[in-house]
């Protein structure tokens, strides 16, 4: 279900290269992102106080509520996506994480950005059956009552019917020999629109079991989905011209080089992979934060993915065109939506939505790969030449500022020096610190 708020926001023109963003004060930096979105006034005031999620709806989502605990939230500048622009919320601790996404957005832009596509959103539902003697049988039995057990399920959820979407059909899966004796799974195969869509396939689940147990003659335990959702991909891609790439210390061919030397070692040992892959996780977490859905999902769907061939490998593939341009892909699960839960009782989420001015759970999953690669694109980039280090430290120097002591105007001082001399270090901070207070 499209909102009006998106309907409307679907219709504006989005720039989302602003000029010095990083660079401005907070207040600054809110009211550029406020008018570049074409957002209402009460959007502004939303994030102009602290506190975006009143005490008694934070009551409302969990259980044994005693506060809220609040994350930065930043705007990654700078994304083109199948030619519109994008502003990206992302709630995140991590400095670097933003300011890269914006820069290699930055340098995407130039060629065009990234384009994306994605499948329908369709989730899988799980029941487990127990107690056969005939498990391939059984197997049969089920594909055989596919139309009763799916007129069932979407029995359960006649507006989402409406809407388009429903349970498409089932798979069953036999597991002959098991510590707990023959095993089969039976899939419902539901098209959830624009909801990330646990809550409705675990009701169509439970709603089935009886018909399942009925057909089978078996027992079934578990009714339950998959965050395996690997009927619901989604896919970006960029293409960088040697030239895009280049610096004052690294050629533009060095730069590739580097980055497909860096790819490949993700690609064939599973220790760096590990690595390589929390390095996308770093952009797409924090959007997925941002707009209240669920990360855990995303991640357990995303690691599992990345060891669907029986070996844990990259998300993201790096290789050298015919015209010796670099280009990247990424395919992953992406299992998000824009109606049901924290992303509609959230502010912030709902805030972070008409930011990105997304119409459907496929764009939004859409705009989030490709942040998950822009992410990707910074960090090979950085492995590939000057190390991790040299630019992340030199953000997180006001973390360690902050640590030291330092307030107010001290802290850009002291994470200046620190940056500057390459020592990003809390007693050294303390040093620098003392030295100015004393004048």
């Amino acid at each position: 279900m499209v909102t009006a708020e998106a309907r409307s926001a679907a219709g504006r023109e989005v720039n989302s290269r602003i000029e010095n963003y990083r660079n401005l004060s907070c207040a600054e930096r809110l009211e550029q992102a406020v008018a570049a979105a074409g957002l209402a006034d009460a959007d502004r005031a939303l994030l102009a106080q602290p506190g975006g999620l009143p005490l008694t709806l934070a009551n409302g989502m969990i259980e044994n509520v005693v506060g809220t605990f609040e994350l930065p939230l930043g705007i990654a500048t700078n994304f083109t996506v199948n030619g519109k622009d994008y502003l990206i919320p992302m709630a995140v601790e991590e400095p670097s994480v933003v300011a890269a996404a914006s820069y290699m957005a930055r340098i995407a832009r130039g060629s065009g950005g990234f384009r994306t596509s994605s499948d329908r959103p369709i989730m899988r539902a799980q029941v487990q059956l127990l107690g056969l003697s005939d498990p391939e049988g059984a197997r049969h039995k089920l594909l055989a009552a596919q139309a009763e057990i799916v007129a069932a399920a979407n029995a359960k959820d006649k507006v989402l019917v409406s809407l388009g979407g429903g349970c498409q059909g089932i798979e069953v899966h036999v597991f002959p020999q098991t510590p707990r004796g023959p095993i089969v799974v039976m899939h419902l195969l539901v098209d959830v629109r624009d909801a990330m869509g646990a809550n409705t396939v675990n009701t169509m689940a439970e709603t089935v079991a009886p018909i399942v147990e009925r057909i089978t003659g078996g027992t079934v335990r578990l009714r339950i989905l998959s965050n395996l959702a690997d009927l619901r991909l989604a896919r970006a891609s960029v293409t960088i011209p040697e030239a895009a790439l280049a610096t004052k210390e690294f050629s533009g061919r060095r730069m590739i080089d580097g980055m497909l030397d860096a790819y490949t070692f993700a690609a064939i040992d599973p220790y760096r992979a590990t690595t390589h892959n929390k390095g996308i996780m770093n952009g797409i977490d924090p959007v997925v934060v941002a707009t209240g859905n669920d990360w855990r999902a995303i991640e357990a769907g995303a690691h599992a993915y990345a060891a669907r061939s029986g070996r844990y490998t990259s998300l993201t593939t790096w290789e050298e065109d015919r015209d010796g341009n670099l280009v990247g892909s990424i395919e992953m699960p992406m299992a998000l939506g824009l109606v049901g839960g924290a992303t509609k009782t959230h502010p912030l989420a709902q805030w972070a939505l008409r930011l990105l001015g997304v119409t459907s759970a496929q764009e939004l999953a859409e705009v989030t790969v490709a942040v998950g690669l822009a992410q990707n694109m910074a960090a090979l980039r950085a492995l590939a030449t000057e190390g991790i280090q040299r630019g992340h430290m030199a953000l997180h120097a006001r973390n360690i500022a902050i640590v030291a002591g330092a307030e107010g105007a001290e802290i850009e001082a002291i994470a200046a020096e620190l940056a500057r001399t390459h020592d990003v270090r809390v007693d050294r901070a303390r040093e620098l610190l003392a030295q100015r207070r004393k004048g």
